[in-house]
């Protein structure tokens, strides 16, 4: 008796799909490594950074270095692929260590307290604002109207923002203002002049308490920046003022990189 023949198998025309499938498996793992990279911990990988070059110095330091970094080392020990990956340029951790400025609430929380009597009385007006720690002055408060003499019985509040400027490293910025009363004297031309030499006169003053010239800078703004309005007294009176602005890390943003504090020199040091 004949034995049947079996029917030829049909051939699978959908196998493809296990190797697409096998692909686009492969493909999600390789984006979730990716972004997983993406998300390192950028602060941990500064700290074994810094500890590196605390532990290390010469010769050994730039070796780890490029072990690390896999970058080139120059001769001060940096290496130039520290700046590279998903924190971008970011400066390094010792440079950022270098231009740390003083923070400011304890600062706002002693002058407030200090110049109570002032504040009260409605001479001082002391806030944190986004540039830094801004103690306003009215005019009032330091001048006669119309000029650039500080009345002698100002030097007390004076002094104690002087001593609190002392106990950090930030720069200062002296900022005049005036109302938008036009001034036209033999002595100032004009409110520009006006603003800027009651500037010139609390620098000069912090300066005799105490305070480096080289930490200061004035500045003189005339009507352009009022508080309130100049179409009232009431107004015109808050705009006549001088800011003592110190600054913090926003407010250091456009300022010259000579009012950055510096390192101590070591004595006999060659001046520059």
């Amino acid at each position: 008796m004949a034995r049947r023949k079996k029917a030829p198998a049909h051939e699978n025309h959908e196998r493809w799909l296990i190797s697409y499938a096998d692909f686009i498996t492969l493909l999600f793992a390789f984006f979730v490594v990716m972004f997983a990279s993406s998300q390192a911990d950028k602060g941990r990988a500064a700290e074994v950074s810094e500890s590196v070059r605390k532990a290390l110095e010469g010769e050994k330091l730039k070796t780890v270095l490029q072990v690390l970094w896999g970058g080139s080392v120059n001769n001060v020990g940096k290496g130039n692929a520290m700046m590279r990956g998903p924190g971008g340029a970011q400066k390094a951790p010792e440079e950022k260590k270098e231009q740390k400025l003083a923070e400011l609430l304890p600062s706002l929380k002693v002058l407030s307290d200090e110049l109570k009597k002032e504040i009260d009385s409605g001479r001082i007006r002391i806030s944190m604002e986004q540039r830094g720690l801004v103690v306003s002055f009215n005019q009032a408060a330091l001048f006669p109207s119309g000029e650039d003499a500080i009345d002698e019985s100002s030097d007390e509040s004076l002094e104690k923002v002087a001593a609190a400027i002392e106990k950090m490293p930030n720069p200062v910025r002296l900022e005049g203002h005036t109302d938008a009363v036009p001034i036209n004297t033999s002595r100032f031309h004009s409110n520009w002049e006006l603003s800027a030499a009651r500037s010139i006169a609390v620098m000069e003053l912090l300066n005799r308490f105490g305070v480096p010239r080289e930490r200061m800078s004035i500045a003189g703004y005339a009507d352009v920046a009022p508080v309130a309005s100049n179409d009232t007294e009431e107004g015109r009176a808050k705009n006549r003022r001088v800011d003592i602005v110190i600054l913090n890390e926003q407010g250091m943003v456009g300022e010259p990189s000579k009012l950055l504090p510096e390192p101590d020199k070591p004595a006999g040091a060659p001046q520059k």
